[in-house]
């Protein structure tokens, strides 16, 4: 049989590669899956059973139920400042559908996305099923993984069609300030391109304001904005995510959506219209619990003798593993294998995440303390190629 020559070139995800390992493993802690461990809120699970219980088992709109649209209008417009009505919002099968139904509506056969890196596993390869070819820019944490314009700029060509942004972002827990993104905006408007902005780690932002990139002047008709309830409300397996943008932009989502999802499942709808319920005081009580475990984290790397930054947002921790003399694939694998705990190595993250872990501390402390422990083992038996300052604490805010 012959298969897509698109589909043979992808690379298997790196992160799920792992995994396949750690379920048939004992005495394993896992800090590799972009998970919560906060249980979806009672409130929610118990909307989505009345809803069962009253029968709504139903399709509907292939845009999504109207009152979630609603919902979710009101709730941009009260955080950003944004205006988008019903018609320009579409509920999807969690972000990653959102993500490959923008793509295919944009891009024709060799059209361009600057994609800058580390970055989720599932771009490039999104960007290669719609037909388009991603191009990487390597971001480092001397420039706090974050791309500059000029950088951008320097990539953009004839073909390029967009931008893929993801702030604050998954694996490096980097974030971006007003004038970073305005300069980003700049450029966008000079080209002609449109900007992707996956915002889903948005209310997890530990230091500054959330700046949502459709807000910056000149930009919410140029931009689509991705977002979702798996992070904030705990509701990663409801896969309910959502896109706004532009009403052509959206109407063409829309269309792929009413050919391959038809629609996200009411059962889930039902219990994100109660999720953006939530009071902002319990999602802050978890994002403050979430900020304690980073710190702690951050610290315990730097002391094992692994720098680390101090992520600014998401659930992430990106060590340096460059002390050991060990490539990504190494240290994750015998880290694995000898001290039974997973992180993800993060060349699966794409240019600049060589020498790198991904470390979730969306974990309990007790784990994340015992993790520390065991990596800190690890690392003592390792011969060292460069000389490192083990009791060194270095500064985490």
């Amino acid at each position: 049989m012959r298969l897509s020559r698109t589909v043979q070139d992808l690379p298997p995800s790196g992160i799920r590669r792992f995994f396949d390992v750690v379920a048939q493993m004992e005495d394993v802690i896992s800090l590799g899956v972009g998970e919560p461990d906060f249980v979806t809120p009672c409130r929610v699970r118990e909307a989505a059973i009345h809803s069962l219980e009253r029968g709504r088992t139903t399709y509907t709109s292939n845009q999504g139920l109207l009152e979630l649209r609603r919902g979710i209008a009101a709730q941009i417009a009260r955080r950003s400042g944004l205006a988008y009505g019903p018609d320009q919002i579409v509920i999807t099968v969690g972000v990653s559908e959102g993500l490959d139904l923008a793509l295919r509506a944009l891009l024709d056969p060799g059209d361009e996305v600057i994609v800058p890196q580390p970055c989720y596993v599932a771009y490039p390869a999104c960007v290669s099923l719609a037909g388009g070819v991603p191009v990487a820019l390597a971001t480092h944490v001397d420039e706090g993984f974050v791309p500059s314009a000029e950088a951008v700029e320097r990539l953009v060509t004839p073909r390029t069609r967009a931008i893929l942004l993801n702030y604050p972002n998954n694996p490096t827990g980097a974030t971006m300030t007003r004038d970073e993104l305005l300069a980003l905006a700049e450029v966008a408007a000079r080209h002609d391109l449109v900007v992707v902005s996956d915002e889903i780690y948005d209310r997890l932002t530990y230091d500054g304001e959330h700046v949502a990139f459709a807000s910056l002047p000149g930009m919410a008709d140029r931009t689509l904005l991705l977002n979702g309830f798996s992070k904030a409300y705990a509701m990663t397996g409801w896969r309910i995510g959502y896109a706004a943008g532009s009403v052509p932009l959206i109407a063409a989502m829309t269309k792929i959506h009413q050919y391959t999802a038809l629609c996200a499942s009411r059962t889930a709808q039902e219990a994100a219209i109660e999720a953006l319920r939530v009071p902002d005081r319990d999602i802050q009580a978890m994002v403050d619990d979430y900020d304690g475990r980073r710190r702690l984290i951050v610290a315990g790397f730097n002391r094992i003798g692994l720098p680390c930054h101090l992520p600014k947002g998401a659930f992430y921790a990106f060590p340096s593993i460059a002390p050991t003399g060990l490539s990504s694939q190494e240290f994750a694998e015998r880290l694995l294998h000898e001290a039974h705990v997973a992180v993800v190595p993060g060349d699966a993250f794409g240019a600049g995440g060589e020498r790198h872990v991904r470390c979730s501390y969306a974990s309990s402390i007790g784990q994340i303390e015992e993790a520390l422990a065991r990596i800190d083992r690890f690392v003592a038996g390792l011969p060292r190629v460069a000389p490192v300052d083990r009791p060194r604490l270095v500064a985490v805010g």
